[in-house]
Parts: C-alpha cells; structure tokens; sequence
C-alpha cells in the first residue's frame, strides 16, 4: 500500500494510521514462501567483531519461520525455529531444543525474531500520532505504538517513523513496559521483488542497523544479501529437517 503525495497533510486519524499499519504489514508479507541469504555483524565492547552469515526461510501464510546459521564454522548448523507462534532454538552441539520467548537476542546479537519475519503491527499495536516530521531528507510520520493486551511482543512500546512517500519505516525505538529505552534501529535502503503468488511487490529491508540502549558501545548490522520468492518443500518447516541440516 503506497499513499499519494499530499495523503493525510493534517494529522492522522486512528483508522489512518492502522491503514499506515496495514500497509506496512502487506507490502512486507509474502503470498508465498520466501528465502533470504542474510549477513549479521555483531560490535560488542572490548570484544573481537563477529561476522555470521544465516539463511532466513518464511511460509508467512502459516506464520512459519526458520532461521538456520551457516557461517562462522562454530554457529553453523545452530538454528531457530517459529511454528504455532512458539520460536525454539537448536544447538547441534548439545542436540537439544530449547523453547525461546520473543525477547530472545538471536544468536545473542541485538536482533530479534521480529527484523527477519513477517510484519504484523496492526494487530498487535494501538497507534498514537505523533506528528509529522523530517527525518533527513525524507517526510516522514511520527507514531508511537502501544501493544496490545494479550500479545507476547519484544517491545511493548514502540515508536515509529514512517516515510510518508513510500510507507516504509525508517527508525524504530523499541522501549520496555517501564518506558525504558532499551534499543533504536534505522532501516534506511528497502528493495522489492514482484511476487508471482502475491501478484503484487514483496518488500524487505536491505540494511538494518540497530544500536543496543542499554550496553551503549554494542550494535548489529544485518544485511540482507538475497532473497527468493521460490516455493519451499512442503515438510521444511519442523525441527527434523533442521536437524538433518545440522548434521
């Protein structure tokens, strides 16, 4: 959903800014299956940079999501696994899973589950208009997003700035339940595919960059390298056949 130059000049309603929400959530949803080729730089003070590479496998019509590390040696094989909205964790070494909440730090890096999946904002946040701003060169609307009761969010508040040319966000601060800021990420380069089973564009983030709030010298970089919107088998998507890719 893409809004025209001059859409909503005055403040946002409630229902436009769901419909922000909504779009958000669509142009990043796949009609199908998608796979991505994905780059993780981890900065941690007084420690050595850690580079890893991971392939990202989504069915987001059954809300599947699989994340499967190939690089360094020591992660590869080491994998995440979301089915039935439960997210559990792999570790060949030990050749055991372990259940995970989505405040789980992936691979202990300061993404979380919520920047390689699906986006699903309308549902689980309220909005709040903030106002409208500039962010750089870019017009952007300023949101402050409050979940929901009943969802199980990494963040239960959010605020969001959001290009009013494209769409598309482009900052993000992630605060806990107390109002602590606890991490802001910026997403300055998008890139899109047209998807034949969604017969509309696919969008996904080319570059997110997220700085930790809390341990103010640590940061992550996730590049999204690749993406393929070709169709997965069908049994992909159960902690079986990770495992036989973690052999």
């Amino acid at each position: 959903m893409a809004f025209p130059a001059g859409a909503f000049a005055a403040p946002l309603t409630h229902g436009q800014m769901v419909d922000v929400l909504k779009g958000i959530d669509l142009r990043i949803r796949s009609g199908g299956d998608y796979t991505a080729v994905v780059y993780i730089e981890q900065h941690e003070k007084d420690k050595p940079d850690v580079a890893r590479e991971a392939l990202v496998y989504r069915r987001d019509a059954d809300q599947k999501l699989m994340i499967l590390f190939t690089k360094p040696k020591t992660e590869a094989g080491k994998g995440y696994l979301r089915v039935d909205r439960n997210l559990w964790y792999y570790d060949p070494t030990v050749g055991k899973w372990e259940r995970r909440t989505d405040r789980e730090r992936i691979a202990g890096t300061d993404s979380r589950r919520q920047d390689f999946d699906q986006s699903d904002l309308a549902h689980e946040y309220d909005p709040e208009f903030v106002g409208e701003e500039k962010l750089g060169a870019f017009q952007v609307w300023h949101l402050k997003l409050t979940g929901k009761p009943g969802q199980d969010l990494a963040y239960p508040l959010v605020e969001f700035w959001v290009d009013k040319a494209t769409g598309n966000y482009l900052k993000r601060l992630d605060y806990a339940l107390s109002g602590r800021l606890l991490r802001t990420s910026y997403t300055p380069k998008w890139d899109k595919l047209y998807s034949e089973s969604k017969k509309a564009d696919q969008w996904f983030p080319k570059e997110i960059h997220i700085y930790d709030e809390i341990e103010k010298a640590n940061s992550t970089l996730v590049v999204i390298q690749s993406v393929d919107l070709s169709p997965l088998p069908e049994n992909m998507f159960t902690k079986a056949w990770l495992e036989t890719k973690s052999r």
